[in-house]
């Protein structure tokens, strides 16, 4: 006991305080782990909801292309319908006109014989057989005519209608477009934005060393950095530097939903200078090469071949029209460009 008192006389403990300063930055680091976890949690939410919104926009405008392509069919078939009505309408108030001359002419005929003799009798029953026949056809014409003219309104109201029908449909497309539009705004911003911190963070790897740059969206390895000159196998200290990159994809590839339409472009370019002999027939052939190797190099790496592409563009894309050895350097490139499918 005599000595616990000295113990506690001698000096003060700071191991409690310790542990609890310990715990509560314990639970500090839990508790944004969580938020994080949570904010993680509905942003992937909320990018599935905008893909399923897409998907459906898409399909409405399908549905509503091929409802107004139905549409413009049908009111072609209608005006010719039309057409053909109104030919049959001229043809029969003509005819009409026709058989109510004919009707006078007999009346006529028939109201002049009338104190005649009897052997002009038989002409004049045949005239009144003949203003007969004529005038129920009339009739009958003038119900076809009647008939015609109903046919004649329902079309126009059919017309009509499909009108205001393809103007609806385009109203409704072109406000689907423009949601179209708003939702694909949304997906290039968002893949923009993991660009720039994709850049940013290899950046950050490869640190600010000669040779490799960040230009507009593309980020830039001068040839000389992953080749010796007029070559396209990747030197000891390009694979150093594309082992970084590697290690940069491997985490964006994790940090990018899967349902954001993505992918990796690797282009190589060359100067103006041709080649002459070797084992390239062109500009084009080596800077082709080029790229491959290194997206090959990538694929060793462990990154996936789904987001990475190749292509060779020669010299034909240079960033510096001059003709001396800093301007012909700066066009010896590889770029990377972090771009939709």
């Amino acid at each position: 006991m005599a000595y616990i008192r000295s113990r506690r006389r001698g000096g003060f403990d700071y191991w409690p305080g310790f542990v609890d300063a310990l715990s509560t930055m314990l639970l500090a680091i839990i508790f944004l782990l969580s938020v994080f976890m949570l904010g993680q949690y509905f942003l992937s939410r909320e990018v599935t909801g905008k893909d399923n919104a897409l998907v459906k926009l898409n399909r409405q405008i399908e549905e509503l292309t091929s409802l107004l392509a139905l549409e413009r069919s049908g009111r072609a078939d209608a005006q010719a319908n039309l057409s053909n009505l109104m030919a049959t309408l001229d043809a029969a108030q003509r005819d009409r006109d026709r058989l109510q001359g004919l009707l006078d002419s007999g009346n006529a005929n028939a109201a002049a014989g009338g104190n005649a003799a009897s052997a002009a009798q038989q002409a004049l029953d045949a005239e009144r057989q003949i203003s007969a026949r004529a005038a129920a056809q009339v009739d009958i014409l003038n119900q076809q005519i009647a008939a015609l003219r109903r046919q004649l309104a329902a079309l126009e109201e059919a017309l009509n209608a499909s009108e205001q029908r393809d103007r609806d449909s385009q109203a409704r497309i072109a406000d689907l477009g423009s949601r179209l539009n708003v939702a694909l705004a949304q997906k290039v911003q968002e893949l923009a934005r993991y660009r720039s911190d994709f850049f940013g963070r290899l950046k950050e790897i490869l640190g600010n060393r000669p040779g490799i740059r960040t230009v507009g969206d593309r980020f830039v390895f001068e040839s000389e950095v992953l080749f010796d000159t007029g070559r396209a196998d990747i030197s000891s200290q390009g694979h150093a530097e594309l082992d970084k990159l590697a290690t940069a994809m491997a985490d964006l590839e994790r940090e990018i939903p899967p349902e954001l339409p993505w992918v990796m472009r690797v282009d190589g370019h060359t100067d103006k200078r041709p080649i002459t002999g070797g084992t390239y027939k062109s500009n084009w052939d080596l800077s082709a090469s080029r790229a491959i190797a290194v997206v090959q190099y990538l694929v060793s790496k462990g990154v996936s071949p789904q987001r990475l592409a190749a292509a060779g563009f020669g010299e034909f894309q240079p960033i510096d029209p001059g003709d001396s050895d800093e301007a012909l350097r700066r066009n010896r490139r590889i770029e990377l460009k972090l771009t939709d499918r």
